[in-house]
């Protein structure tokens, strides 16, 4: 099996990063010459993947004239939350409730995604249909990380995610998720920590490592050092 669409989270209002996003959504922020949106665009393309959809809400018609303007030589579609921002579970659940498939690869575009996530996550992708799971989230040791001040989300033991206060792995912002997971949910507008919990619950949320440096656009501070030395 093979996942067909990819889907890029940019709903968000960037609040971390005020100064720079009171008149530019987060994903069209440049680092090395690159939108962190395009940045997400170029890894999906070379995973191979046929379809990306993008859900927007803040700022969208500069999301809507960018993706038009520009050449990506792959089918892309974009998903508007709404009236309301619908938060990240809901904004993912938005985009793939019309659609006759039921896994997809899920990208937060405030990593700084590059050609060196390629193989992990053809192995995430990997593990993830071999071992039918539900969810898997690609993480990384918190010393990897540029953010020195990012705290850990997780546990890793045996590809298995669990949580409590020694947690030492941070969630990169990609993850592979099933639509049946939506199934149970009854809100609108939730986050996707909603199903990670609920999996926890169940010890069913997985983890796949990456090993490699982690550069993240975390709040203003952090991109004005990415500007300088990425």
């Amino acid at each position: 099996m093979k996942i067909n669409t990819a889907l890029i989270l940019c709903a968000g209002y960037g609040k971390r990063l005020n100064q720079l996003t009171i008149n530019t959504p987060k994903p069209l922020l440049k680092i090395d010459n690159l939108t962190l949106l395009e940045r997400s665009i170029n890894l999906i393309k070379d995973l191979g993947i046929k379809k990306i959809r993008i859900n927007t809400f803040y700022l969208k018609d500069q999301i809507n004239i960018f993706v038009k303007n520009r050449n990506f030589n792959i089918e892309i579609e974009i998903i508007e939350d709404g009236k309301e921002i619908l938060e990240t579970g809901g904004g993912i659940f938005n985009m793939v409730k019309d659609l006759n498939e039921d896994h997809f690869l899920v990208l937060n575009p405030d990593t700084l995604w590059n050609n060196d996530y390629l193989q992990s996550i053809i192995e995430m992708e990997k593990f993830y249909f071999e071992n039918k799971a539900k969810n898997i989230l690609m993480v990384v040791n918190k010393m990897l990380s540029f953010d020195k001040n990012l705290k850990g989300d997780f546990i890793l033991v045996n590809h298995k995610l669990t949580k409590n206060n020694q947690a030492n792995f941070i969630y990169l912002g990609c993850q592979i998720i099933n639509k049946n997971l939506f199934q149970k949910i009854d809100d609108k507008i939730f986050s996707i920590s909603k199903i990670w919990n609920n999996l926890l619950d169940k010890n069913e949320l997985y983890g796949f490592e990456n090993k490699n440096k982690f550069y993240h656009a975390t709040n203003f501070e952090i991109y004005q050092k990415l500007l300088r030395s990425y």
